[in-house]
C-alpha cells in the first residue's frame, strides 16, 4: 500500500539534523541563528512498513534514552586516607575542588545535566559536611513533597544481629546492604542502576551511555578509557573483543599481569600514534547494572562479594554480557594529593582541561551568600579566586585560591 503525504513541519532545532530516527549534532544553519521560524512543506512517498519500522526504531530510541527508568547511586563512603588531610574532617566526596565546588557536586550535576532525578549518596566516614552540603545544594522537589524525584543519602549503619554489626566493606557491599531499597515502591519502575564514583572530575551526559547499554543488550556496562602505562597498574583494566564485549578484566595488575592486559586501542577509534601511547584500556569505575541482574549478583551469585571492580564484574564477565562504553574525553581520578593538586592546577591552564564554565551543561553547588572578592593593588595571571577573598597587595600566578581566603602584603603565590 502506498501513502501520499504532504507534511507542514518546523525545521529541526539548530545544530541537530534527523537522519532516519536519530539525531547528529552538526553546525547550525545561517537562518537558525537568525532565529528564523519558517515553515517548509515536505512531501514524501512511503510504504506503509516503512513508516512503522521508522517509528518503532524512535520509540526504541525514546525508550533507551527514558531516565524515568533509572536510578543513580553515587559511592562516596571511602575512608579517603591517600587525601588526608584533606579528609581529616570530611568525607571524600565533600573535598572541594575549583575553589567554589565540592568533589560531590560532579556527579550529581552529571545527573542533572542528563535528566536523572533519583539518586541515592552512600556514605560512611566523616559525612556531616558532605549530608549538610547536599541538603542546601540539592532539592528536587523545590519544596514540594511529592513527585519522583529524590535525593537521599545513606549513611552506613548497623543492625541487629551479627552480620548487621559490619561498616560497608566495599563498593559491592556498600549497595548490597541497601538493596532493599531496589523492592520498595518507588523502584517498581526502574529497570537499570547507575553507579558513580564520587570523586572524579569529568562531564558526561550519561543518557548516552544508558542509550548504549540498553541498545546494546548489555547486562553491565562499564565506562572505559585509554591509558599509558605510568597510571594502568592503579586502575581496573579489561580486554575487549570487536563488538565491544569485555573478554577479560583485572583489578590494578602488577608486573606480568599488567604487561598481560596490554591491547590494540585502535579498536577504540584511536590512531596509531595514539594507540602506541595508551596501549590499555582502563576503567572508569563508572557502571550500568541490568536491576534484576545487580540484585542477582549481589544476593545469589556473589552473597560475600565486598567490590564490583575486584571481584564481582571480573566473575561475571564469562556469564553475562559485559559491555565496554568509550569515554575519550577529560577524565581525573581525585584520589591522591598529587592528583587534587594537578587537577585543580590544570584548571587555571589556558585552555583548561576541564572548564567548570560550559553554560549548556553547569556545574551546580551550593549558594553560600558570600560577597564578591576584593582585590586591592594587586596582580592576578591565570588564575581563579573564589567568592568571599581578600587579595591585599600581592601577587597570584596560575593559582586557585579557595573561599574567603586572605592573602597579604607583599605575598607572591605561584
Amino acid at each position: 500500500m502506498m501513502n501520499l503525504r504532504v507534511a507542514t513541519a518546523a525545521p529541526a532545532a539548530p545544530g541537530v539534523r534527523v537522519l532516519g530516527g536519530g539525531v547528529a549534532r552538526v553546525p547550525p544553519r545561517p537562518w537558525a541563528l537568525r532565529g528564523s521560524r519558517r515553515l517548509s512543506v515536505r512531501m514524501s512517498v512511503a510504504t506503509t512498513e516503512a513508516a512503522t519500522a521508522v517509528g518503532a526504531s524512535e520509540d526504541e530510541a525514546l525508550e533507551a534514552r527514558n531516565s524515568k527508568t533509572v536510578v543513580a547511586v553515587i559511592l562516596g563512603g571511602g575512608a579517603g586516607t591517600r587525601l588526608f588531610p584533606l579528609t581529616k574532617r570530611r568525607a571524600k566526596p565533600a573535598v572541594p575542588i575549583g575553589g567554589a565546588y565540592r568533589l560531590i557536586d560532579v556527579p550529581m550535576s552529571n545527573c542533572i545535566n542528563s535528566g536523572i532525578n533519583k539518586v541515592y549518596i552512600l556514605t560512611q566516614f566523616n559525612s556531616a559536611s558532605l549530608n549538610r552540603h547536599l541538603s542546601r545544594a540539592y532539592d528536587f522537589s523545590n519544596g514540594v513533597a511529592f513527585g519522583d524525584g529524590f535525593v537521599e543519602v545513606l549513611a552506613a549503619t548497623q543492625r541487629p544481629g551479627t552480620e548487621g554489626k559490619r561498616w560497608f566493606q566495599g563498593t559491592a557491599d556498600a549497595v548490597r546492604q541497601f538493596d532493599w531499597l531496589f523492592d520498595d515502591a518507588r523502584a517498581k519502575d526502574i529497570e537499570d542502576v547507575l553507579i558513580l564514583s564520587g570523586d572524579h572530575l569529568y562531564r558526561m551526559d550519561y543518557m548516552d551511555f544508558l542509550q548504549s547499554h540498553r541498545q546494546r543488550g548489555a547486562g553491565i556496562s562499564i565506562c572505559c578509557l585509554p591509558i599509558d602505562g605510568s597510571r594502568a597498574s592503579d586502575f581496573g583494566l579489561m580486554k575487549i573483543d570487536d563488538t565491544g564485549r569485555i573478554i577479560s578484566f583485572s583489578e590494578k595488575p602488577k608486573g606480568d599481569d599488567l604487561k598481560a592486559m596490554q591491547v590494540d586501542t585502535t579498536v577504540l577509534g584511536l590512531s596509531k600514534e595514539e594507540a602506541e601511547q595508551k596501549p590499555y584500556i582502563a576503567s572508569m569505575g563508572v557502571y550500568i547494572f541490568k536491576k534484576d541482574i545487580l540484585l542477582n549478583l549481589l544476593r545469589w551469585r556473589f552473597p560475600t562479594a565486598n567490590d564490583f571492580g575486584s571481584e564481582i564484574i571480573p566473575a561475571s564477565a564469562k556469564e553475562i554480557n559485559v559491555k565496554a562504553y568509550l569515554f575519550n574525553d577529560y577524565w581525573e581520578d581525585i584520589g591522591t594529593i598529587k592528583s587534587f593538586f594537578e587537577a585543580n592546577l590544570a584548571l587555571a591552564e589556558q585552555p583548561p582541561r576541564f572548564s567548570f564554565y560550559d553554560a549548556n551543561k553547569p556545574m551546580y553547588t551550593s549558594r553560600r551568600n558570600l560577597p564578591p572578592s576584593m582585590v586591592n593593588n594587586s596582580k592576578i595571571t591565570d588564575s581563579i579566586i573564589s567568592h568571599g577573598c581578600f587579595l591585599d597587595n600581592c601577587r597570584i600566578e596560575h593559582s586557585v585560591v579557595g573561599v574567603r581566603s586572605r592573602i597579604g602584603s607583599n605575598v607572591y603565590l605561584k
